[in-house]
């Protein structure tokens, strides 16, 4: 592929990996929560350039969503066809090494993809760093196009790791739910809904207006 072609598949479309551990709970969650807000901000079409999956570091392969997770999707009426398509997969190193942002539950699953995939490190943060990197960006420095903007923010987020105040570790960890009671995928659930949010509202703010190339 030459040189040209990546540039263009660069500045057309937007890959995104969540990875957790089983991909069973945060991870597909977050997949799916992310291409429905994404549809929800930009319409179909213009969503459809961004490519958003999920893998597990140690995923039970072939699994669907564990019924607690799946259950805090039915606010978006997510629990059905949506959860219904989904099977958890193992993260390879080439799915991380081809996505434009890598976002791990929590930094030691940012610590695994980039052990497995040296060339993500500029590419993986965990969720909740990413969110806060995000949110000291300045919306009107970037592009006007949403998947513009996402590769731009990328980059900003970059940039400016280790500039930020330090956090507490648990700051950055969204809790793994397996094997606790209903309100532990609740929490997970929301941690993840508001760091979400935050992203997509600077990819994809209210008043811009996708050109649904």
């Amino acid at each position: 592929m030459g040189r040209h072609r990546r540039a263009h598949i660069a500045e057309s479309e937007f890959r995104l990996l969540f990875v957790c551990t089983g991909n069973i709970c945060r991870s597909p969650f977050a997949e799916i929560l992310t291409r429905h807000l994404l549809v929800g901000r930009l319409g179909g079409r213009a969503a459809s350039r961004f490519h958003v999956a999920s893998a597990g570091v140690r995923a039970l392969v072939g699994a669907s969503m564990h019924p607690d997770t799946r259950a805090q999707l039915v606010p978006w009426g997510l629990h059905g066809a949506a959860a219904d398509a989904f099977e958890a997969r193992q993260l390879r190193p080439a799915m991380a090494e081809s996505a434009h942002l890598v976002l791990g539950a929590s930094p030691e699953h940012r610590s695994a993809v980039v052990g497995n995939a040296p060339a993500a490190l500029p590419t993986a943060f965990s969720l909740r760093e990413f969110a806060r990197l995000t949110d000291a960006v300045d919306g009107g420095d970037l592009p006007s196009d949403p998947v513009a903007r996402a590769h731009a923010l990328v980059e900003e987020a970059r940039m400016n790791r280790g500039l930020l105040p330090p956090t507490a570790p648990a700051d950055d960890r969204i809790p793994d739910p397996m094997g606790r009671e209903p309100d532990a995928h609740k929490m997970a659930a929301a941690l993840i809904d508001a760091a979400v949010r935050t992203i997509i509202d600077v990819i994809a703010p209210p008043l811009i207006v996708s050109r649904g190339r």
